[in-house]
């Protein structure tokens, strides 16, 4: 895949929050094609992160595409007013969702595009039934909660094998992945079916600027 049909977007989380609109327009401008927000709950996950506030700033301060990961218990309490904030994408957890179906429905009914995800240890057959409904599947490649973490590697067979069931059940749907992302495995992530991903540190904590870092991962993805 040429390295431009990937999209590649950074994840706030460890980016300078003292200067958050400056951080966002650095990524803008170093043609990044996405902004990734994660939120969390402090109970689905053991962090705390932030809320509509944050949300509706960020996605005031940008022209890109906002993808809001929720990792939050009961999301379904909050779809829509995340959506009212500005994202485009909104991402609930299989394991979070009594009725998953019916939030997913509510994400595209309140305008966004639904977005399904899965811990690492979760089957990926738990989202079969719901990939025909959904704009996009992420495949967690670290244990969710905290930025920096080791890329785990089972991941890339998780994305071959949604790969097979989006290939299946819905072509056209995104397949995201997120965690653990640097220069020296994003080439096989999207080898092994990946169209997006998600780099938090290896954009924002790199040893190198920004445009750099962005560009040494798109380099990446074809080399």
């Amino acid at each position: 895949m040429e390295s431009r049909g990937v999209r590649i977007g950074p994840s706030i989380m460890t980016a300078d929050w003292l200067a958050l609109g400056e951080e966002i327009a650095r990524a803008e401008a170093a043609g990044v094609d996405f902004i990734h927000l994660d939120v969390m709950d402090g109970l689905f996950v053991p962090n705390i992160s932030f809320g509509f506030p944050v949300v509706e700033a960020i996605c005031a301060a940008t022209k890109l595409p906002v993808d809001v990961h929720l990792m939050i218990e009961r999301p379904e309490r909050y779809v829509e007013r995340f959506v009212e904030a500005g994202a485009d994408f909104v991402t609930v957890h299989v394991e979070a969702c009594t009725h998953l179906h019916g939030t997913l429905m509510s994400i595209a009914a309140a305008g966004a595009t639904p977005s399904v995800t899965l811990n690492p240890a979760t089957p990926i057959g738990a989202i079969e039934e719901v990939i025909p409904i959904v704009g996009q599947v992420l495949i967690m490649s670290v244990n969710p909660g905290f930025g920096g973490q080791t890329f785990i590697p089972s991941s890339l067979d998780r994305v071959r094998r949604a790969r097979n069931l989006i290939n299946e059940h819905n072509p056209n749907c995104r397949l995201e992945v997120d965690g653990g992302i640097k220069v020296s495995n994003i080439g096989r992530v999207v080898k092994a079916g990946a169209d997006t991903v998600v780099a938090g540190s290896a954009i924002y904590a790199s040893d190198i600027d920004l445009r750099s870092a962005v560009d040494e991962l798109r380099a990446a993805v074809t080399s």
